[in-house]
């Protein structure tokens, strides 16, 4: 015979912003059961009262059918004396000085916002802001937690009755939904030329951006993270136009469409990337585009890929109403600069870019660019979607947990905290890398890694980065005893910490190889325990130990430690940085390490292209080892042959040379070459094992001269490549006895690379 009993219920983990509160309500309303729920700064807390068996099922469901976006990390449970109430309510929140939940990403648009919002008789018919507790900005408007609309850059409006209706209603879609708002009482969107002058606003002013943007202008669109410069795709003058006023000439710009059935006409999208596309997360994803696309060529030069996502707000949606079917997205600002989110930020920086703007009235607290994913192509291993910055692999093979590769994270996965298979004692910093950097905050089990910051060159990026901590400290309550930066003395991130070190002298500071940070990464995606393995880490540039510059490395490490076992070859880096951005400097290189000074007589098409005179000061700078620092890296081999083979002797983005030789390669027909690599050496010096790849590019040179096509030495050398990692991961197996191999680094985001190493 059942009783009645009365149990509190701490839950943790993302339940506030994605509705946790009104299903709680709804659960306990239907088995009858009274007591009350409330968020505080920990999570949520419910007292729950009634007869004991629908208690438990009270509890089954709500571990089993939370909110679509709530994620629970832990729930208890604790009895507590009857108290005989009547009735179940929803609390205000409680205060509390120990903050411990999550807060939810931005969340896409859902079918119910998206139905109503093109209903005629709705009251919220086209409103460009309709959102409920299932959808809507989260992250990118949080001030402050618990999260309560006062907390939020909605806390600037007041609602009208019909919406506080909603809001208070329990049993309502948008009880409780902090952004709610309509026409009446919400943000308004306005149409404003690039001179200051006002155009229209409201849905006029979406009509008149559809009817620019028809006509080939382009329109800076304020989205939910920051802004984005807005173009049709299919209008070559207008993309063309975007790169010349941008000064971004080659890198691809993101897209967006109208629906999925339109990125099937222009891309191959498979199950998977289906999936990923019309997730709420709604990243850019990246897909193989179709020959013979209207989209314009200048979207993504020289690349066999297109990065899609679908509309991720009712802006964006409204915008796709009118004949428009693909828009290009790309983030809203100054090449080397943060993404604008500020209205008045926003028109100084690109009034000189857009055309327009159109903007609206609810602030964005922190700035948040699109993330960008693809599909791993060996997901029929048995993977499910996830997230990893590498794979690994073992004997007998280690499962993989993950298919999608995020390149970018940030809008829709930040700031969902990494679970890690351990507990951190001290509260930790983690500054990041210098490009591309993102920052982590570390605290018990978790790690909070940030949005996407930028590459640190610049004060704007500094401060965006600056800005992000303190925001990240003050949502997760972290106050770090320890700050973790990267082992590079002049990295701005570098001098952060530094300086924290100088305003708080117990601050202990750890210096941390760049290397060694990407397999610790690839270990804590996987949730792979502390143990020693086998870690590939093959990159552009990073500070090594012995002060040059590392980049084809491998490592044995953990989490804490690591031994460095083998390496490529040593070869000058001329000029320094200026040898990344021209590659056709580590093409000279390699041939000078490879032939001596005698290579300037090779009947090479490169060699004509040579500028002999820069060669000369180069050469000297070699034999003088002056700004010609020591560098291992594998990205810059990538550099070196893409140049070799004609395809990129100047980049115009990072990566560029290297993603211009996976595309040629691509183009390669099957045959009896498919297999085929060049030969390499490997020495054995005082237990390191180093790559000697001089012989490669013996056969580089040796195929050209032969006439073999770009796209098959690309072949021959990628398949070099994999052969490498296979036969030194084997070495060190034979003589350390570990057989698991942790993949990582920029170089691996080459799928074909990535799949070939893994699947052998």
């Amino acid at each position: 015979m059942s009783s009645n009993k009365r149990l509190r219920i701490d839950v943790k983990g993302r339940v506030q912003g994605v509705g946790f509160r009104p299903v709680v309500y709804r659960y306990a309303k239907e088995r009858g059961l009274s007591g009350w729920v409330s968020n505080t700064s920990e999570g949520v807390v419910i007292e729950v009262e009634g007869d004991s068996e629908e208690i438990d099922d009270f509890l089954k469901s709500l571990k089993a059918f939370p909110p679509p976006q709530a994620k629970i990390t832990a729930l208890s449970t604790y009895l507590l004396p009857v108290k005989n109430e009547g009735q179940f309510s929803i609390l205000p929140s409680i205060a509390n000085t120990k903050i411990r939940t999550q807060v939810s990403p931005d969340i896409a648009t859902c079918p119910e916002c998206l139905e109503e919002l093109l209903d005629p008789t709705n009251r919220r018919y086209l409103y460009p802001f309709i959102n409920c507790t299932n959808c809507g900005p989260r992250f990118t408007i949080v001030k402050n937690i618990p999260y309560d609309r006062d907390k939020t850059t909605m806390g600037n409006f007041a609602m009208c009755p019909q919406c506080q209706e909603e809001y208070n209603d329990p049993l309502n879609r948008r009880f409780h939904a902090q952004p709610n708002a309509c026409p009446q009482c919400g943000p308004q969107v306005t149409l404003v030329h690039n001179s200051g002058a006002a155009q229209s606003s409201g849905p006029e002013a979406v009509r008149e951006a559809i009817r620019l943007l028809r006509e080939g202008k382009i329109v800076a669109i304020k989205g939910l993270g920051g802004f984005h410069l807005a173009c049709d795709a299919t209008n070559d003058r207008a993309v063309g136009d975007l790169r010349g006023r941008k000064y971004r000439e080659n890198k691809p710009f993101a897209l967006m469409a109208s629906n999925l059935e339109t990125v099937r006409k222009y891309c191959e999208v498979s199950a998977e990337e289906e999936e990923l596309l019309i997730s709420w997360k709604r990243p850019i994803v990246l897909l193989k585009k179709k020959p013979f696309s209207p989209i314009s060529e200048k979207v993504a030069p020289n690349n066999n890929y297109l990065g899609f996502m679908l509309p991720y707000t009712p802006l964006h949606y409204l915008l796709f109403q009118e004949s428009l079917a693909v828009l290009v997205m790309t983030s809203g600002n100054i090449s080397d600069e943060p993404i604008a989110y500020e209205n008045k930020e926003a028109m100084s920086r690109l009034k000189g870019i857009a055309d327009y703007f159109l903007l609206h009235d609810r602030d964005i607290y922190i700035r948040c660019d699109d993330s960008v994913t693809r599909i791993f192509p060996s997901a029929s291993l048995g993977s499910e979607p996830g997230e990893t910055s590498g794979l690994l692999r073992g004997e007998p093979l280690t499962p993989v947990t993950h298919s999608e590769i995020v390149i970018r994270r940030s809008r829709g996965y930040v700031p969902s905290p990494l679970r890690v298979p351990c507990s951190f004692k001290n509260e930790i910093l983690a500054c990041g890398a210098h490009l591309k950097n993102t920052f982590a905050l570390a605290k018990g089990d978790e790690v909070f890694v940030s949005h996407h910051i930028g590459d640190l060159e610049n004060l704007e990026t500094l401060r965006a980065f600056e800005k992000g901590i303190e925001h990240f400290k003050r949502l997760f309550d972290i106050e770090p005893a320890i700050i973790a930066r990267d082992l590079h003395p002049e990295y701005l991130s570098t001098r952060y910490a530094e300086n924290l070190q100088i305003i708080n002298p117990e601050l202990r500071i750890l210096s941390i190889q760049h290397h060694h940070a990407h397999i610790a990464s690839c270990l804590a995606d996987n949730g792979v325990s502390n143990r020693k393995l086998i870690g590939v880490s093959f990159d552009g540039t990073g500070f090594g130990t012995d002060g040059n510059i590392w980049g084809g490395e491998f490592l044995i490490a953990d989490y804490a430690d690591f031994q460095r076992v083998a390496h490529l070859k040593y070869v000058p880096l001329p000029g320094g940085e200026q040898a990344i951005k021209e590659p056709w400097r580590m093409a000279a290189s390699y041939l000078y390490e490879t032939f001596g000074p005698e290579f300037v007589g090779l009947d090479l098409d490169f060699i004509s292209r040579l500028d002999k005179d820069k060669w000369r000061v180069l050469e000297r700078m070699i034999k003088q080892r002056v700004n010609s620092p020591l560098v291992s890296s594998v990205g810059r081999l990538f550099d070196a042959v893409s140049s070799l083979l004609g395809l990129r002797d100047r980049i115009t983005y990072e990566g560029q040379a290297a993603v211009e030789l996976e595309m040629a390669m691509e183009q390669f027909p099957s045959s009896k070459l498919e297999t085929q690599s060049y030969e390499y050496e490997i020495e054995n010096r005082d237990q390191i094992y180093v790559i000697d790849p001089r012989s490669v590019i013996m056969g580089v040179v040796s195929d050209l001269q032969r006439g073999i096509s770009a796209s098959s030495i690309s072949r021959k050398f990628h398949n070099t490549v994999v052969e490498i990692i296979v036969d030194v991961c084997k070495r060190i197996n034979k003589r350390e006895g570990l057989s698991e191999v942790a993949l990582s680094g920029g170089v691996f985001q080459n799928m074909f690379l990535l799949s070939r190493a893994f699947n052998r």
